[in-house]
């Protein structure tokens, strides 16, 4: 059986969808709608260099928050990440939102360059092992498997054996030395 995941919220084999996770269904558009227009403000306030568009993007079991926009070029991409260094853009902006948001028990996940991820708590990465209980030794790579990062959780998790990236090209340099070293 070949397994597919996606964030955990969504998981596929090679037949079927085994699991899809709904955000609006779990908070309903009220409180969905609640969260992106308080999001929307808040970014529309940020003084930040450049803004470019596509600060939300809805997805099935999350929602994804940029505060420089997902239609950013990619050296924009890598300038906001070095920013984001030094002035703790969404860090500051996560806080606020745990804060304001905090009774919808959500998780809220930085992740890749540019954005963070809201979902409800449970829904992070680790909820693909409940379909991989058939394998004994599970390896995981990511590049945010600090406390906050969207890996965290999962490069924790007792059932992985956790392994810290930074770039595709050291991904497959340690796949090599693990898997193909044997």
């Amino acid at each position: 059986m070949h397994t597919e995941f996606t964030t955990g919220d969504v998981a596929y084999t090679a037949e079927f969808r085994l699991v899809l996770q709904s955000l609006k269904t779990h908070l309903g558009d009220e409180q969905l709608k609640e969260i992106i227009n308080f999001t929307l403000h808040y970014i529309a306030d940020l003084d930040i260099p450049i803004k470019r568009g596509t600060f939300i993007e809805f997805r099935n079991g999350m929602i994804n928050v940029s505060p420089i926009g997902r239609n950013c070029t990619q050296e924009e991409r890598d300038d906001f990440e070095k920013y984001d260094k030094v002035r703790n853009i969404r860090p500051k902006m996560v806080s606020v939102l745990r804060e304001k948001f905090g009774h919808l028990n959500l998780t809220f996940s930085i992740g890749g360059q540019i954005s963070f991820d809201v979902f409800p708590k449970g829904w992070d990465k680790t909820y693909c092992l409940r379909y991989l209980e058939e394998f004994k030794e599970i390896h995981f790579f990511g590049d945010k498997t600090y406390k906050g990062g969207n890996d965290h959780e999962i490069f924790e998790s007792n059932r992985t054996i956790g392994h810290t990236v930074s770039n595709p090209d050291d991904t497959m340099q340690q796949c090599r030395s693990i898997f193909l070293s044997k």
